[in-house]
């Protein structure tokens, strides 16, 4: 029996939709999924295993225009993501016009590899506006197979995926068949922690904020958890931290119980906060923290 393997990349603005996406396909929360923009900072790999097949689902951060180096660094991701594909999918949503960068769309239309536009959030939309979205789109990438979705609700996704698979090109697994991330335990707590920042805080305080793990012991029942939340400015550490540490134990509270579900453990958890001056703009903090590579 033949055995199929590739990596399918999705790309698109942010807040389309790409992690949920991801996750959907995956069957397990990788990608922190919030309203807000540029939640995702890294290119995160999901690995799906079958019997025949396996395939590795690349989330990318959403495009933007760089303001800082962190975002700079954040779209260098995203042109990885063009260098390695199999499959690309390029993700829109319902009234959606443009990619933020026309250089990346010219990639787009003009790649070799086979290319899925998937229109999502589609449950926002009517017949008549979802048709004339089919059509707009449809004339602006002639080269993709449009698929109309909603990954929050599952809507085709389960379509989507049965087409992924035919196209997957014919080639051994590229990693362990157990294996669901390239990804370590660290990092996995340290996304579950600046998901509850972004979905706690307002204004630019997710946005100014890093996550270290610096202790993750795990034993037969239980994990030990020791993290540094990372702002840039005094007045972000008093507001992360809250009136009598309020604000910060809820953040613990409600990572602890992700985490609990994540690795089916019971986790302890610490959580302090330690202020950087300028990190999104410091050349060696960003290699620390994994943005370039």
């Amino acid at each position: 029996m033949s055995h199929k393997a590739g990596f399918v990349n999705i790309i698109g603005n942010p807040n389309v939709g790409k992690s949920t996406l991801m996750n959907a396909f995956v069957g397990e929360r990788l990608s922190i999924i919030t309203s807000k923009a540029q939640t995702t900072r890294h290119r995160i790999l999901g690995i799906v295993n079958g019997e025949d097949f396996q395939l590795i689902l690349s989330d990318t951060p959403g495009i933007i225009k760089p303001a800082y180096e962190m975002q700079a660094s954040m779209m260098n991701f995203v042109k990885s993501a063009f260098e390695d594909a199999d499959i690309l999918i390029y993700m829109v949503e319902i009234g959606e016009q443009e990619l933020k960068d026309e250089a990346f769309f010219n990639k787009i239309i003009h790649a070799t590899i086979p290319v899925l536009l998937l229109l999502n959030k589609i449950d926002n939309s009517n017949q008549e506006q979802l048709e004339e979205q089919v059509a707009f789109w449809t004339a602006k990438v002639p080269n993709a197979e449009i698929f109309p979705i909603s990954a929050l609700q599952n809507f085709n996704v389960p379509e989507v995926f049965g087409r992924i698979i035919e196209l997957l090109p014919e080639s051994p697994a590229y990693y362990p068949k157990d294996q669901l991330t390239d990804k370590p335990e660290r990092f996995f707590v340290n996304e579950t922690i600046r998901e509850k920042i972004l979905l706690n805080y307002s204004k630019e305080i997710p946005y100014a904020v890093e996550i270290v793990t610096e202790e993750f012991f795990e034993d037969e029942n239980i994990i030990r958890i020791r993290s540094l939340i990372m702002v840039e400015r005094d007045t972000q550490k008093g507001i992360i931290i809250g009136h009598k540490g309020a604000a910060l134990k809820k953040v613990g509270m409600d990572a602890r119980a992700d985490l609990e579900k994540f690795f089916g453990k019971q986790i302890h958890i610490e959580l302090y906060v330690k202020v950087n001056k300028n990190w999104r703009s410091n050349a060696n903090m960003l290699k620390r923290f994994g943005y370039n590579q």
